[in-house]
């Protein structure tokens, strides 16, 4: 259920409808918006009680409507929030006319490696900086990371070269020793149903990058971000990086680009594509981040590398120094056409 209050309506108003809520033992989460504030009440309700709710509330002072979702997420509804999020971190906003586009390597490797990453990004114009410190491989034999080590890097020279920093958390008891280091806590496409990780993810209060499953539908996808708004946590970014293939002799998956209208219509939430994961292919990635930025998503994530034939995990779909530029100077001759900035 969500009462959408009026234009103008005080906080005594709203706090009201909040504490009728509270006092059928249900806690609401209360959603500013521009010149309105929506109210949900993400528990499933009888039909008794919904409809007993809807008349109490709909009379209340500084209400506008009281309307039932359609759709088994709530939260991450339009319905229950119109405006698109916007999700800040430091100067950069995800969500808004900016096109944000994040780089780096699969995996932090050294700090000299990461430096030089982060070098590459900033110069060629990239906003964020990604990179693994855990990296969960199919094949225990495969390497998996430098840890704390790795994070401590990134901290680094996310600092050092001004750059948002995100990298994957795994499990929900390693989500705080991330979140000391990293500014947006990335939840990769094995763990999007980790249910215990998203909610401990929520609970950080940091922005939370949501990677869609290999073989997950639309709801079950909006069904794992409600996990992380469920948590009074608004700062969700949903990513499409590729569903399973049937052919993987040429792609390592099938990049779902329309996925992306339908998540902007039926989601407030900022979409990013991986265009790295979503081909396996590098050079496929550079078109596919152009037909992205055309499709009308809110950035890209692309893993680049300094020199991707020595690169420890992931180096056939890495983009070289050179493309990555080429890549960037694509989406900046674009950007003008699909009204976003660079």
């Amino acid at each position: 259920m969500i009462i959408v209050m009026q234009v103008g309506a005080s906080a005594a108003e709203v706090e009201v409808v909040a504490q009728v809520i509270r006092d059928r033992g249900i806690e609401p989460l209360v959603m500013p918006g521009e010149g309105r504030t929506a109210i949900g009440i993400p528990a499933s309700l009888s039909n008794d009680l919904r409809t007993d709710l809807e008349a109490q509330i709909s009379a209340l002072d500084g209400v506008s409507k009281v309307t039932q979702t359609s759709h088994p997420y709530k939260l991450a509804s339009r319905e229950y929030f119109r405006e698109s999020t916007i999700v800040r971190v430091k100067d950069v906003e995800i969500g808004g006319t900016q096109f944000v586009v994040m780089g780096g390597p699969c995996s932090v490797e050294s700090y000299e490696q990461f430096r030089e990453s982060a070098r590459i990004v900033k110069s060629a114009g990239a906003t964020v900086l990604r990179g693994g410190a855990f990296k969960p491989r199919t094949s225990p034999y495969s390497f998996q990371g430098l840890a704390e080590e790795g994070l401590k890097i990134m901290k680094s020279v996310g600092d050092e070269f001004g750059l948002v920093t995100i990298t994957e958390v795994m499990s929900g008891d390693m989500v705080e020793l991330v979140a000391e280091y990293a500014d947006i806590l990335q939840i990769g496409a094995r763990s999007m149903q980790n249910f215990p990780l998203l909610i401990e993810a929520g609970k950080s209060g940091k922005p939370v990058f949501l990677k869609r499953g290999p073989s997950a539908t639309i709801d079950e996808f909006l069904l794992a971000a409600e996990y992380v708004l469920n948590q009074g946590n608004p700062n969700v970014i949903l990513c499409e990086r590729g569903i399973m293939a049937y052919d993987r002799a040429y792609t390592r998956n099938v990049l779902d680009l329309g996925i992306v209208p339908v998540l902007k219509e039926y989601s407030h939430l900022p979409v990013i594509v991986d265009p790295s994961h979503g081909t396996g292919v590098a050079r496929y990635v550079r078109a596919m981040a152009k037909a992205a930025m055309v499709a009308g998503a809110d950035g890209v994530m692309v893993e680049m590398h300094p020199n991707p034939k020595a690169a420890l995990s992931d180096g056939s779909q890495a983009l070289t120094p050179a493309v990555f530029g080429e890549m960037m100077d694509d989406l900046r001759g674009l950007s003008g056409y699909v009204g976003r900035t660079i």
